[in-house]
């Protein structure tokens, strides 16, 4: 599960429950068939969910309202170029380094290599 950081809001910005969100569900099964020992980006994950290009933060807001139920393999999921986008030496960026090499993926001042990131087109 996506480490809750604390200054997030409580609710989010529109009023309709996050599990009732075609684009979020949309997310979240792009999230889930992202293979172990793959990643993806922010942006990619939001093209490869049927959003237009420039909805990368739509991703991250997927992630931050995921139900807690929802077990998705939000380590997964990078910012541009394969970096881990939590500040380094960060309680997150450590958790999310130390599930990327459980996975098989190697990360090396928090960031993958290429051969590892899921191409859109293949999705």
């Amino acid at each position: 599960m996506l480490p809750r950081l604390g200054t997030q809001r409580s609710r989010p910005r529109n009023h309709a429950e996050p599990e009732m969100n075609p684009a979020l569900e949309a997310i979240w099964n792009v999230i889930a068939a992202i293979p172990r020992g793959q990643v993806s980006t922010y942006g990619d994950v939001a093209l490869m969910a049927g959003l237009p290009r420039g909805h990368a933060r739509q991703t991250a807001y997927a992630l931050r309202n995921t139900p807690q139920d929802m077990h998705l393999p939000w380590h997964r999921v990078l910012g541009a170029g394969g970096k881990i986008v939590f500040p380094k030496g960060s309680r997150e960026h450590r958790e999310q380094a130390r599930r990327l090499r459980s996975d098989g993926v190697a990360v090396k001042d928090g960031r993958v290599p290429r051969a590892v990131m899921m191409k859109v087109e293949g999705f």
